[in-house]
């Protein structure tokens, strides 16, 4: 279902990137079309797991504040080694109003059930992000 403008087209995905953009501090459109090699369904994986995960997850705030949502998913980015979106994870939580010593105690919760290792892998993202947020 790939169109001429996607975000145009469907409003619940223009929301999400906003939503993202609120989020992240920057917007996601750069990395969401088609790459070389990629197939025409690529920017529609890409469409709906932006739309669910902005649109659909991010913005329920009635259980679950964002700041604790944010800590929450650099905890399972952390604990999976999934290094780059624990980088934009670790964005949200800062931007969320996370302290770079919560999500230290965040990697120490981590070392404890998921092992050091995945803990100190996850934590060198860390340090790099919170270089970059005081450099901006």
């Amino acid at each position: 279902m790939t169109t001429q403008d996607p975000v145009a087209d469907d409003p619940a995905y223009a929301t999400a990137l906003d939503t993202a953009e609120r989020l992240l501090g920057f917007r996601l459109e750069r990395f969401l079309g088609a790459g070389p090699g990629e197939p025409d369904n690529a920017e529609d994986f890409k469409r709906i797991a932006t739309i669910h995960a902005f649109g659909d997850v991010w913005p329920r705030t009635d259980h679950l504040d964002t700041r604790t949502r944010a800590l929450v998913s650099v905890t399972i980015a952390a604990t999976l080694g999934v290094l780059e979106p624990l980088r934009g994870q670790l964005r949200i939580a800062l931007h969320s109003g996370a302290t770079r010593e919560e999500i230290v105690e965040v990697f120490l919760q981590v070392a404890a059930y998921a092992g050091v290792a995945r803990a100190f892998d996850g934590y060198q993202i860390a340090a790099q992000v919170f270089a970059e947020a005081a450099e901006s």
